[in-house]
């Protein structure tokens, strides 16, 4: 159970194409997201880390695909944020490539984590982003991040809304970078994909 005892996590590559991945000698598993839903901030709260990947207040700040080693047993992978307005077109349609030549070719990844606000409705690019991910045969778990925002009555009608958007199947949980609520169950959900 890799994340359920962190000893160590590291940046181990910054890549925007295949010659640049590391090895596949680890799973993977890949994170996915709008821009500014909370993706750094939930991989540092995963790593037990403060800054290993970096948040902004600015969004689309990833705009690499960043490979997080843990226990030298499994890798994290942040994808670039999407959906980002100021982004230009070339930008937009380069992030775009990264995440689907990632997506379609790395035989060591056994999952991919949809990360979304639960205050709000899934947009349009997460609709996209959860059928291709299932389209594909996908391991998936959702995460609701910023759960700290709401009160806890009333994450089970938000989940709905997500899940009634999304038209999901899988599990969605709750979660807050602030106060942890929820980190052991992503733990767990994660250690179940590998």
């Amino acid at each position: 159970m890799p994340l359920s005892n962190i000893k160590r996590a590291d940046l181990v590559q910054i890549a925007v194409k295949p010659d640049q991945y590391p090895d596949e000698s680890l799973p993977e598993i890949a994170f996915a997201g709008r821009s500014n839903v909370g993706k750094s901030s939930l991989l540092n709260g995963i790593m037990n880390r403060k800054s290993l990947a970096r948040t902004s207040s600015k969004p689309g700040k990833t705009r690499t695909i960043n490979f997080y080693g843990v226990n030298e047993e499994i890798r994290l992978v942040d994808l670039p944020g999407y959906g980002y307005a100021i982004a230009s077109q070339k930008e937009k349609e380069n992030w775009k490539t990264y995440i689907e030549t990632y997506l379609e070719s790395r035989k060591n990844l056994k999952g991919i984590v949809l990360v979304v606000d639960i205050r709000h409705e899934p947009t349009n690019d997460d609709k996209m982003m959860y059928d291709y991910i299932k389209h594909f045969g996908f391991n998936c778990l959702i995460v609701a991040t910023k759960a700290d925002k709401i009160a806890r009555s009333k994450y089970q009608g938000a989940v709905s809304k997500i899940r009634k958007k999304l038209d999901a199947k899988d599990e969605i949980l709750p979660f807050s970078s602030l106060n942890k609520f929820g980190i052991d169950r992503v733990r767990e959900k994660l250690d179940e994909m590998v």
